[in-house]
């Protein structure tokens, strides 16, 4: 499938501004896309949206397929009756340029809790049919989903593998009875989704509005912790408790010398082959509902897989073993047609990666950051060097900002030597051919220029932020995610310094110029 000629801004909706403590479907989301169409942007790329677990990570989510409740509006549901305007009256002061994740989730559970409470009192017209319709329509992941965090609050969150064994290992009299004495729990987390899937649904029906496409995030590999471990744990490589035997993650890389232990638990590929890859087409349909296009995170995972013992600590001692390879995207092409996939394919690229992404026809990634340093690809990720069939980044969550990559202290964000920073910033001022007083749009028109159909740049790179504004730092657990944008930081001389770009290199969208920027603000408190 062809994406065609465009580009677009990369930002996470937690990452939007607003008065609840972290950014949401609601009305400055809906700004945000005001802000995209008048820009001359054609698409939206986000990060997974499931419900987050440890580190807040939306790569560690404790369901592939359930929403983030995080992500619910507050403003949406007053304006459709499922909250009383003064019920946001007595809101804590949270942080708005940081996510203070501890103090907007009591916060937000404990909203949400209320409108819940209103809902099943008297739910307003339509909405408990509308209710039931939802939770009939997405029963299959759903009850399993609702039950298995309806039983995590029970046992003070604490993970499966530490449930009674015979919840852990689902015996039917078990969950049969946990139905019974949890049925208000398990109604709540059905609630949550019907108003994750509502909103999202409003917000992406906007986006067509406006000429606006998405492009979502699918990591590769699931949580341990997560309803589908523990639905369908003969997919995984787990011992008799539920424990995984091995763990994902990568070897020594540009992020940390001694690797990446992601822990994941790794899939049983021949279980999943034999049962002709039907989990991972749900998934994928489950997913592509949501986006137009959808990036595959760890692509390379599929070709072949760093697969460490879940005893080790550090992923140094891991081994590469062979992963589906072909035979899984095949199917998946038999079941769902041409697929919108986008591969991830960063990190150690061997040529059977290659292989395999070309006979997928899927684009791949070129990261501009990344193509004027020691990377092996470094040469193909220079522009004169790029294909069409592509997506061509400034960087991604994963990376430093480009003003902190251009400027952070050698050794404090990556693995490179002061002498390996030293010669990859002269590259790249020689490459760009300035002083690189303002280097963040030096590279947002070296992507724009690019050949590939499409590039990505992040918001942080447009408003030229530093190593303050990163997104996440691999290998690492805590302060990521939090970042968020100033409610005023998108001025009307962004807009048009953006759309200039977009202009000049042929990526402005067919159609009538879009409306003038700003729009009005409407990320008020409610009075």
């Amino acid at each position: 499938m062809n994406l065609g000629r465009g580009s677009g801004i990369l930002l996470h909706p937690t990452s939007l501004p607003g008065p609840w403590g972290i950014g949401d479907l609601g009305p400055e989301a809906h700004r945000f896309v005001d802000f995209l169409a008048a820009a001359g942007q054609t698409w939206w790329q986000i990060l997974p949206l499931g419900p987050t677990g440890y580190g807040n990570s939306p790569y560690m989510c404790f369901s592939a397929l359930a929403g983030n409740r995080l992500l619910i509006s507050p403003d949406r549901l007053v304006e459709e009756g499922l909250l009383a305007r003064e019920d946001l009256r007595d809101a804590p002061p949270l942080p708005t340029q940081r996510v203070d994740y501890a103090g907007t989730i009591e916060f937000k559970v404990s909203l949400l809790a209320r409108s819940f409470r209103r809902f099943e009192a008297d739910a307003p017209s339509g909405h408990r049919q509308a209710f039931r319709a939802f939770c009939e329509a997405q029963a299959g992941w759903l009850e399993d989903y609702a039950l298995f965090r309806a039983l995590k609050e029970a046992h003070g969150g604490r993970a499966w593998t530490a449930w009674r064994d015979e919840l852990a290992k689902r015996r039917p009299e078990a969950l049969a009875e946990a139905r019974r004495r949890l049925g208000e729990s398990i109604r709540f987390h059905q609630y949550l989704q019907y108003l994750f899937f509502a909103q999202w649904a409003a917000l992406r029906a906007y986006c067509r509005a406006k000429g606006t496409r998405i492009i979502g995030d699918m990591p590769i590999y699931v949580a341990h912790d997560s309803a589908e471990v523990w639905a369908r744990p003969e997919l995984f490589h787990l011992d008799a408790r539920g424990h995984p035997t091995v763990v994902a993650g990568v070897p020594p890389d540009y992020f940390s010398a001694t690797g990446q232990r992601w822990g994941n638990p790794i899939y049983r590929w021949d279980v999943m082959a034999r049962a002709g890859y039907d989990w991972w087409t749900d998934r994928l349909r489950a997913n592509l509902s949501l986006v137009d296009w959808i990036r595959v995170d760890h692509f390379r995972g599929f070709e072949a897989y760093w697969e460490i013992p879940a005893a080790e600590r550090t992923a140094l001692k891991g081994q590469w073993v062979q992963g589906p390879g072909a035979s899984l995207f095949e199917r998946l092409q038999e079941a769902l047609g041409d697929l919108p996939v986008l591969a991830e394919d960063l990190g150690l690229i061997t040529p059977e990666v290659d292989a395999l992404r070309d006979r997928s026809g899927f684009p791949g990634m070129r990261v501009l950051q990344m193509a004027f340093g020691s990377d092996p690809k470094a040469r193909e990720y220079r522009p004169h060097n790029h294909v069409r069939n592509c997506v061509a980044y400034t960087a991604t969550h994963d990376h430093n900002t480009t003003v902190g990559w251009f400027t952070a202290e050698p050794g404090r964000e990556t693995t490179q030597t002061a002498e390996e920073v030293a010669r990859e910033r002269a590259a790249a001022l020689e490459y760009l051919g300035t002083e690189g007083r303002e280097i963040h749009w030096d590279v947002i028109r070296l992507a724009l220029s690019s050949v590939a159909d499409v590039a990505i740049v992040p918001l942080q790179d447009v408003l030229g932020l530093g190593t303050e504004a990163r997104m996440n730092r691999p290998g690492t657990a805590r302060g990521n995610w939090e970042w968020r944008l100033a409610p005023t930081a998108l001025t009307e001389g962004v807009v048009r310094r953006l759309r200039d770009l977009t202009r000049i290199y042929d990526r402005l969208p067919a159609g009538p110029a879009a409306a003038g920027w700003p729009s009005e603000a409407t990320g008020r408190r409610a009075a």
